[in-house]
């Protein structure tokens, strides 16, 4: 994984110079450099746009109480999409602009999510005592489980000072 990115890293910015150099041959510098601020500016007002819904969408789940993980998901890739925007090229562009598209982010939060169910059902598939979670922790006298919590003492009478 860390060679791919590095290959990235290298690979990108001599795909982006070609494809600079292709656009500006096809219609010209001003007109490249024109579309380069365009889809720059274009980039910030959809990350906000965008980025709003995301965050009302996040404080609705919380709300409901249930953990907002593919909006927080969304909101990764409107993030991404946005660096991607602001970023000079062409190629860095037409990424940005697809990972604002919402089929696109579910598509990509589907495949990730099988990937993660098929890796955690085969962790926890090892059988018992295998694994560093291979059951609740019991107590000294092998008793019921353990809970871990904090608490604090109070003092009745210090309580009616206040």
């Amino acid at each position: 994984m860390p060679l791919l990115f590095l290959l990235l890293f290298i690979a990108m910015p001599i795909i982006e110079i070609a494809v600079f150099i292709q656009a500006g041959d096809l219609i010209g510098l001003w007109p490249t450099l024109g579309v380069v601020i365009v889809t720059g500016v274009a980039g910030t007002i959809l990350l906000r746009t965008q980025g709003y819904g995301v965050v009302g969408r996040i404080r609705a789940r919380m709300e409901e109480g249930q953990p907002p993980l593919f909006e927080m998901f969304e909101g990764l890739c409107i993030f991404g999409a946005g660096l991607l925007l602001l970023t000079p090229g062409f190629v860095t562009d037409s990424i940005g602009f697809l990972l604002f598209l919402p089929p696109l982010r579910r598509l990509i939060a589907v495949s990730i999510a099988s990937r993660v169910k098929v890796h955690v059902r085969a962790s926890t598939t090892q059988g018992p005592g295998r694994g560093p979670h291979s059951g609740p922790r019991r107590g000294p006298d092998g008793g019921g489980p353990v809970i871990d919590g904090e608490y604090e003492t109070v003092d009745p009478d210090r309580e009616k000072l206040r």
